[in-house]
């Protein structure tokens, strides 16, 4: 028994010293081991508030009651958990046949919006892949970042958990006929709201924080010894972004960038507010399930089961790659 057990169960180490077992692990392990060991026992003995009684058949058989219980408890927690996320998903997918499912993609709202989702959520992606990667870069790899770039990464995670109308309406506010920039983009000509372009900025702004985050913790995994070395080859800041930071990043920053689009595919509350839901013009897919959901159960139904194709593809591609 080493010292660190027989703190575990009771027993002072000293009572066993003369003991061939002691003797064997204490001349196994060096001193500051057994001092580390003995420390964690005394500190798991604090934390059980009662001496470990595995020595005993009886305490060896709570035990495994114990485990037991704990097992069946977290198990039927879990499968809750579980059973709340799939029965929505089966009841989408079972409750109506494949040919009515096809039979309600033939609604005149599904393809306008089909295509309009598209273009708009791939316009986002590109949006935010080109002003989100150098952002990102500057963030990971300043080794001191100061209170700005912290603030900074503050607020690009603010979308997250911002909710989705009131994120249209500040776009509104800001972007708006009356709003902060309103006069002067009026001025130049630009009217954004109730346009596919309202709707490219509203997605952006709810997607932009999935790629982002994932593209600083890829940059920060990256090896700074690359990034001096490339230095000391005489590279500039430039070339050592676009010739080491982004190749060596980039399967992460893939993963981001499909998680972006997700997000922008299946943005409503923002592009609501900002963007309006008029038919072949701002109605994405969200908008048109929406629309659906008023008059034809069954279109709503099909658009969804389309959205959920989507995303469940998008999953398995990314663990996909993640798989090693």
């Amino acid at each position: 028994m080493t010292r660190a057990e027989s703190e575990l169960a009771g027993t002072h180490p000293h009572e066993r010293r003369g003991s061939p077992e002691f003797e064997g692990s204490a001349n196994e392990q060096p001193a500051g081991d057994r001092g580390e060991g003995v420390a964690i026992a005394r500190d798991v003995r604090y934390r059980l508030r009662e001496p470990v009684t595995w020595q005993t058949e009886a305490g060896r058989r709570r035990i495994r009651l114990t485990a037991l219980a704990w097992s069946a408890a977290g198990g039927l927690l879990a499968g809750s958990l579980l059973l709340l996320i799939v029965l929505p998903v089966a009841g989408l997918l079972f409750s109506s046949s494949p040919r009515q499912i096809l039979r309600g993609l033939g609604d005149p709202l599904v393809w306008p919006a089909i295509r309009l989702t598209v273009l708009t959520s791939t316009a986002s992606l590109l949006l935010v892949v080109v002003t989100g990667t150098p952002l990102a870069w500057v963030l990971a790899r300043r080794p001191r970042p100061g209170r700005a770039l912290r603030l900074a990464e503050t607020i690009i995670g603010l979308p997250v958990v911002l909710p989705p109308a009131v994120a249209g309406v500040a776009l509104l506010l800001a972007l708006g006929r009356r709003g902060l920039l309103g006069p002067a983009l009026e001025v130049a000509g630009i009217g954004l709201p109730f346009t596919k372009a309202a709707v490219v900025l509203a997605q952006s702004f709810v997607a932009a924080p999935f790629y982002v985050q994932a593209a600083v913790a890829a940059f920060r995994r990256l090896d700074p010894e690359l990034v001096v070395v490339a230095r000391a080859l005489g590279a500039g800041p430039p070339r050592v972004f676009f010739t080491v930071g982004v190749p060596l990043s980039w399967p992460d920053l893939a993963g981001g960038a499909a998680l972006c689009w997700a997000r922008a595919l299946g943005e409503f509350g923002a592009t609501l507010m900002f963007a309006g839901n008029l038919v072949g013009r701002t109605q994405t897919l969200p908008l048109a399930i929406y629309t659906a959901l008023e008059s034809d159960l069954q279109t709503a139904q099909s658009l969804s089961v389309v959205l959920v194709a989507v995303s469940v593809a998008l999953l398995f591609g990314l663990r996909g790659r993640a798989r090693p």
